[in-house]
C-alpha cells in the first residue's frame, strides 16, 4: 500500500486558456479578475470566442499537487472526470506529471468533464468562468480508505463546499488522514467561496492542522478590514496559518510564533496557478520539515515560476530554483 506524503481532493478541471483584450471582456460581460460558476450553455458560449486555445488539467489543488509530483513527492488527487476525451486527457496528464489519480473516469456518467474558460487579458489577469460538471458531484464514496487514510498531509480544497457530496466528501477524507496520523488543511479558495461558507470554514479552520489563504479571504472570513485582527485570530484557532498578500511579505504563523517570507515581485505573464503553486512550494517545505520561513520562501519562488508563463503548472524545474536560492 502506498504511503503519500501529501494527497488532495477538490475539483478535477480542464482548463482552457486564451488570450484576449479588456473590451473582449466588457463584450461578453465577464467580471475581470476573478472566478465565476458558469452553466453548460453560458460555458458553450465563452468556448466559442475563445482563440488560440491551450488545454491543460486544472482546478486548484489539482495544480497544488502537480507542482509537488514534479517536486518529487509521492501524491494523489482524488477528483472526479467524465470516461470522454476532456476526462481522458485529465487522468492522463496527472499521471505522466507523476500524481497518482485514482479514480477511474466515470463512464456513462451523464455531466461532462468540468472545465474553465480562463481569459488572460494584457495585464496577466485572469478570468476565471468555471462550468463544473462532474467535477462537482465528487462524492464520499470517491474517497478511498487507502489513499486518504495513508497520507502524511491532506490538502482540501474549499470550492467543494459549494456541493453537500463534496462537504462529505471533504469531512470523511480529513477523519480517515487524521485517524491515520496525518495532517489535514485546507485552501480557503477564494473571498466569494468564503462568503458562501463562513460558518462552515470558521468550524473548519478549529478542527484542521493548517489553512492556507490570501489577506482577503482571511478578512472576509473574520468579517474585519484589520487584517491582524482576522489572523490574531485564526492563530487561536488552528495550529498553522498562512496568509499571503498579492506583492508583500507571506505571513506564517504556529504555536505563537510569526515568520514571514518576501515577496520578489514581477510582472506576471499570466497570474494563473500563483495561489495553488504557492501552496505547492510551501507545503513542499511543510511535508519535508523545513522551518516555516524556508517553507515559505519555497512557495514564492513557485508562485513566481508559474506566473512568468501561460498556464498554471510549472515548466522549469522547482527544486532547480530552490537550489539556485539557497533553500536546497
Amino acid at each position: 500500500m502506498t504511503q503519500y506524503q501529501v494527497v488532495g481532493i477538490g475539483n478535477a478541471i480542464v482548463d482552457v486558456i486564451s488570450q484576449c483584450d479588456d473590451s473582449f471582456l466588457d463584450l461578453m460581460g465577464i467580471q475581470k479578475g476573478i472566478m465565476q460558476l458558469v452553466e453548460k450553455e453560458r460555458g458553450e458560449v465563452l468556448y466559442g470566442g475563445m482563440t488560440n486555445r491551450v488545454q491543460a488539467p486544472g482546478g486548484s489543488v489539482a495544480n497544488t499537487l502537480a507542482g509537488l509530483g514534479a517536486l518529487g513527492l509521492t501524491t494523489a488527487f482524488i477528483g472526479r472526470v467524465n470516461d470522454d476525451a476532456l476526462g481522458k486527457f485529465y487522468q492522463s496528464e496527472m499521471v505522466a506529471g507523476g500524481t497518482d489519480f485514482p479514480n477511474a473516469p466515470v463512464a456513462g456518467g451523464e455531466l461532462p468533464t468540468s472545465r474553465s474558460m480562463i481569459f488572460v487579458s494584457p495585464d496577466g489577469e485572469r478570468s476565471m468562468n468555471t462550468y463544473l460538471g462532474i467535477s462537482s458531484e465528487v462524492g464520499p464514496e470517491d474517497v478511498s480508505e487507502d489513499v486518504a487514510g495513508n497520507a502524511k498531509l491532506l490538502f482540501l480544497e474549499g470550492y467543494l463546499y459549494d456541493k453537500p457530496q463534496g462537504k462529505q466528501a471533504f469531512e470523511r477524507a480529513a477523519e480517515l488522514c487524521k485517524t491515520g496520523g496525518g495532517k489535514a488543511g485546507i485552501s480557503l479558495s477564494d473571498p466569494f467561496c468564503v462568503d458562501r461558507h463562513r460558518d462552515d470554514f470558521r468550524r473548519l479552520v478549529k478542527e484542521l492542522d493548517y489553512v492556507i489563504g490570501n489577506d482577503h479571504e482571511w478578512k472576509s472570513l473574520y468579517q474585519t478590514e484589520d487584517l491582524q485582527e482576522a489572523l490574531d485570530q485564526a492563530a487561536q484557532e488552528t495550529g498553522l496559518i498562512v496568509c499571503t498578500r498579492s506583492g508583500e511579505d507571506v505571513i506564517m504563523v504556529e504555536g505563537g510564533e510569526t515568520a514571514t517570507a518576501p515577496v520578489r515581485t514581477i510582472v506576471p505573464v499570466d497570474a494563473t496557478g500563483a495561489g495553488d503553486l504557492f501552496a505547492a512550494g510551501f507545503l513542499y517545505g511543510y511535508a519535508t520539515g523545513q522551518p516555516l520561513a524556508k517553507a515559505g520562501r519555497m512557495g514564492c519562488v513557485a508562485a513566481a515560476e508559474v506566473i512568468s508563463h501561460f498556464g498554471a503548472r510549472p515548466e522549469a524545474d522547482l527544486k532547480a530554483l530552490f537550489r539556485k536560492e539557497g533553500l536546497l
